[in-house]
């Protein structure tokens, strides 16, 4: 049975801490006499030899064939990020990077967090974007040319996205003004599909005050949103090639396995759910989580937040099990926290 820090001794504790540490930065399992070679630790490699045999019989260490060296099994690695791990916050250079990214139309932020998240953490980045179709609070339409304009939709939540769309012939701006103010009067609070099925009905019942050409705008309006809605991502993956890195060529085999756990989304789709219903960070550590059972992967995630406090998404990285949780995992709770500003 895995121990617990009480039922350490101090010096089992620091070197439980010490190796995980060591292999978290290099990768690689830590001996004794590098340990030994520790300021103030002041214990011989025979003692500390002893003092890891008895952490791996606890479950808490492992030593693979290949080396004299230990290195933490997952269980190991949970207890550390549970009830050892010292955080580094983001530097204010890593917090300017993240929110520089934060802007604009919310899938461009979306997309661009995951990006600059990834790049950070060297890990991949994921977003989950939000379900559901904005609900309509405000809509205009600002001409390009004679040919095209752009449809501006404000969401309920605040969320502000842009899309150019064609002009029917001969529209001018009377009629872009009418469809806005109809849109805007009678649509607001709905979902897409909902006002699209009352403008169908209105213009049935012969209700709708609208002449030909503004009708036709609100319902290109209104469509255009609705198709890109169902084409849209429900995940957003940046940077899988950070996972191939130089310690992984001895594990090729993990790394295939990982990426065809990332191309497979709905999996982890499903895992990134659980931390948007937990309403707070997640770590998924190996074989915690069946999907990572083969792959030895660790997840990192935190939900963000509407305007209205609800849960609408989660971001987090994806790597392997020895990451540097103490620097990623405060990076990805930032990052939530900036997604959460821009949807207030």
């Amino acid at each position: 049975m895995m121990a617990t820090i009480p039922e350490m001794t101090t010096r089992a504790r620091d070197v439980f801490r010490l190796v995980v540490e060591g292999y978290l930065d290099s990768g690689m399992p830590v001996g004794s006499r590098t340990l030994s070679r520790v300021s103030g630790l002041n214990l011989s490699p025979a003692s500390i030899r002893s003092v890891m045999q008895d952490l791996e019989e606890m479950g808490l260490l492992a030593a693979p064939h290949t080396s004299a060296g230990r290195m933490p099994t997952e269980s190991g690695l949970r207890l550390f990020v549970d009830a050892m791990m010292q955080t580094a916050e983001p530097s204010e250079q890593e917090r300017a990077v993240i929110e520089a990214q934060a802007r604009g139309p919310l899938e461009e932020a979306l997309a661009a967090t995951s990006q600059v998240l990834s790049g950070l953490s060297a890990c991949a980045g994921l977003v989950l974007v939000p379900r559901g179709e904005p609900v309509l609070r405000q809509f205009s339409f600002l001409p390009l040319n004679h040919e095209r304009a752009v449809a501006v939709l404000v969401g309920a939540d605040g969320t502000v996205e842009n899309r150019v769309v064609d002009l029917p012939a001969g529209v001018g701006p009377s009629a872009l003004n009418d469809a806005a103010n109809y849109i805007s009067a009678r649509l607001s609070g709905l979902t897409l599909g909902e006002a699209q099925v009352r403008l169908a009905d209105e213009i049935a019942r012969g209700r709708s005050a609208l002449d030909a050409a503004a009708q036709g705008l609100v319902r290109r309006g209104l469509a255009i949103w609705s198709e890109d809605g169902s084409r849209r991502p429900v995940m957003i993956v940046r940077g899988a090639a950070n996972l191939i890195d130089a310690t992984a060529a001895e594990d090729l085999e993990r790394v295939r396995q990982l990426l065809d756990e990332i191309e497979g989304k709905e999996e982890i789709v499903r895992l990134l759910d659980s931390a948007r219903g937990a309403r707070a960070m997640k770590i998924f550590i190996g074989s915690e989580n069946k999907l990572f059972a083969l792959s030895g992967s660790s997840v990192i995630a935190a939900p963000y937040h509407a305007a209205d406090g609800r849960v609408v998404g989660v971001v987090g990285v994806i790597g392997p099990t020895r990451l540097n949780y103490a620097r990623v995992v405060p990076m990805v709770d930032f990052t939530a926290q900036t997604l959460t500003r821009l949807m207030a």
